[in-house]
């Protein structure tokens, strides 16, 4: 497991390409575990800023899905399966397709689909302590 804490909105960048630097080539799935409204969406935006993505869609709460393209990392998606009811939803959107391609998947709320998850996969869980963030990473294997 690895920690990093931000104290302010001006570590996430950092904490944004430590991550990446984490995943390397082979994790590519990401889950985010954390509290409403404890950052997980500005923190997702950091990281799209470290890919090299500037123009970032608003959140996928409604749509459930963000496209991008990053010339560094090739294709981003960003799922947030918060409106979902059921893990069966996710195959309406071809989320399948997606998680298993070759491609960035970060995904908040994947409690509801974790038992599709391709592995590895990666966790990360955003803890809240006074006013900074604490970014837990782990790796699933099994």
């Amino acid at each position: 497991m690895k920690e990093w804490v931000a104290y302010s909105l001006s570590d996430l960048p950092h904490i944004a390409k430590e991550l990446l630097n984490h995943l390397g080539t082979e994790i590519k799935v990401v889950c985010f575990d954390a509290p409403m409204g404890s950052g997980k969406k500005t923190f997702i935006s950091a990281l799209l800023r470290s890919m090299g993505i500037e123009e970032i869609e608003g959140s996928p709460t409604y749509s459930i899905v963000n496209s991008y393209e990053s010339t560094f990392y090739g294709e981003v998606f960003h799922f947030d399966l918060y409106r979902l009811k059921s893990a069966e939803e996710t195959l309406d959107i071809g989320f399948e397709e997606m998680v298993y391609s070759d491609a960035y998947c970060f995904i908040e709320w994947a409690e509801k689909i974790e038992h599709i998850l391709p592995l590895p996969y990666a966790k990360v869980t955003i803890s809240v302590e006074n006013e900074s963030r604490v970014f837990s990473y782990n790796s699933i294997t099994i």
